[in-house]
């Protein structure tokens, strides 16, 4: 809690109206999380309290507004469907555990400093992965919507329902287009307090929330089962990952605009501290929030005290204002949910990415294809797995350059892309990669054929200015090679070898062999190497 040794007396009013403003935001999103994640609609507004002031103890992020989020909602449902009917005790308790889990294990990466877990999950991954959710939320959500009941067919909707939930979802997505700031992203109050008094004032027949407990979440801690821990997980493990990467993006970004520092490490602490508070309060996994987020930030919050605020007001209402949630019909939640979630659909993602870098376009219809026809979980763990094998398979296929001096400087490039000067007799060869296991072969293959295209060579000079590492497999690969060439009358040069590198190979066979033939730079072992021609 920096943030509050160094507080200031003009943050408060900024710090309170955006707590105020945040509420407003948060009742209508938590309800309809909740719901999405087939829990009852008191569960969000207790998932919207205790972390907010966890994070505030633990968090790092001046702005970032913790609660439960879309995708996050979408994970524990898909978690829990397969070992508990919706609605029941037994799901119930599974959810607070799946937050507890979480939480315990963000707690964990903490303290073992693993804030660059975030790295493994590549933007066109989850910018995959967010459409497939988006897409699975918006169909999940055309039902309540439309009124069509469980098992219906597609034209068994009540027209009522549909009326209501096609009215609330123009409304909003016109707020959204035509309404700027603050007033756009209110729009959801808005249509839950008018839907909620037109249904109360003219007793329509669609369904409600219904009853929502009043009265502050009892406190207690969940203690998993072994079986319970063998079966949530690994779907605990990818919500903290999804959690965290999302988290940790807006948390950057908006700290970005003021001078902030983010710790990922410190973030893991926060995040993992607002999980266990939600467990400990009845609710289910939450994270930061972009769209309460940029409100907070659009709002005035200087520091977490907004947050603090929030959940003060949040507990108010559950103290003595969920009665008039009663008559709120369940289409407008889902409208709330499918304008909430249609942002998440980054098709000017996949275009640009597409005209950038195939692979990893690829990657992402994987993702998002995987989301859809796998599952959630599946699919985050196919787009991961092929972002790592799109990395290998590049890696094991390096690029050699053949190198010459650019006439008049001591710059070396590319012979196929630009005039440059060789010496006779002497091949300059770059690797464009790491030496591994996995390219060893292809960079011995690749020496050879350039030796091969130029059988007049007797000097083969390799610049490692682009290499950052020689594991044991390509270190036994160069120590034959630079055998085999001196056994066919050419000599093995090296140049441009970085500090911790020449400091592994010294003690090494290679390194011995080679010590009176690795140079500081191409230049110089041009300069030594045509002299001696």
């Amino acid at each position: 809690m920096r943030w509050l040794r160094a507080y200031r007396a003009a943050w408060l009013p900024g710090d309170l109206a955006a707590g105020l403003i945040v509420t407003v935001l948060v009742i209508p999103q938590s309800l309809a999380y909740a719901v999405l994640a087939g829990l009852p609609p008191q569960m969000g507004l207790y998932a919207s309290i205790l972390p907010l002031v966890a994070y505030a103890l633990f968090g790092t992020s001046m702005t970032l507004a913790v609660g439960p989020v879309a995708i996050l909602s979408l994970m524990t449902a898909t978690a829990l469907a397969p070992l508990a009917a919706p609605g029941t005790p037994e799901y119930l308790a599974l959810a607070v555990l799946l937050a507890a889990l979480s939480g315990a294990m963000l707690a964990a990466f903490a303290a073992l400093r693993l804030g660059f877990i975030a790295q493994f999950l590549s933007q066109p991954v989850v910018a995959g992965f967010l459409s497939g959710a988006a897409i699975l939320i918006i169909a999940s959500q055309l039902r309540p919507l439309l009124g069509i009941p469980a098992g219906g067919g597609p034209f068994e909707l009540d027209p009522v329902t549909a009326a209501i939930g096609v009215t609330t979802l123009g409304f909003l997505w016109a707020a959204r287009a035509f309404v700027p700031g603050l007033a756009g992203r209110l729009a959801p109050m808005v249509a839950i307090v008018a839907a909620t008094a037109l249904t109360a004032g003219l007793a329509l027949d669609v369904r409600v929330v219904g009853d929502v407990p009043a009265g502050l979440p009892a406190l207690a801690v969940p203690v998993p089962t072994w079986q319970a821990v063998q079966t949530l997980w690994l779907p605990a493990l990818l919500i903290s990952l999804v959690g965290f990467v999302e988290s940790i993006s807006v948390a950057r970004s908006l700290g970005g605009k003021r001078g902030e520092r983010i710790a990922p490490d410190r973030e893991l602490l926060g995040l993992g501290a607002a999980n266990l508070a939600s467990a400990a309060s009845g609710g289910f996994p939450v994270t930061g929030s972009f769209a309460r987020s940029v409100v907070n930030f659009a709002a005035g919050a200087h520091t977490p005290l907004s947050g603090v605020v929030s959940a003060l007001v949040m507990a108010g209402v559950l103290a003595g204002l969920t009665g008039a949630l009663y008559f709120l019909p369940h289409a407008v939640l889902a409208a709330t949910i499918i304008v909430a979630v249609s942002s998440l659909i980054e098709w000017h993602v996949l275009r640009e990415t597409w005209r950038y870098d195939r692979g990893d376009a690829a990657a992402l219809l994987a993702t998002a294809l995987g989301v859809l026809a796998l599952g959630v979980e599946e699919g985050v763990i196919v787009g991961v797995a092929l972002s790592l094998g799109l990395i290998l398979w590049r890696a094991s296929r390096p690029r050699i350059a053949v190198l010459g001096r650019i006439p008049g400087t001591e710059h070396f490039r590319n012979v196929e892309r630009h005039e440059a000067e060789t010496v006779p007799g002497l091949l300059a060869l770059r690797v464009d990669e790491s030496l591994f296991f996995g390219n060893a072969a292809a960079v011995q293959a690749g020496v050879e054929q350039a030796l091969a295209a130029r059988p007049g060579t007797r000097r083969l000079l390799l610049i490692l200015s682009a290499v950052n590492h020689i594991d044991a497999t390509a270190l036994a690969m160069l120590t034959e090679l630079e055998r085999d060439l001196a056994g066919r009358g050419v000599t093995l040069y090296l140049a441009e070898v970085k500090g911790p590198l020449m400091d592994r190979l010294a003690p090494t066979e290679l390194g011995q062999r080679l010590r009176e033939r690795i140079f500081l730079s191409a230049h110089q072992a041009c300069l030594a190497l045509g002299a001696a021609g």
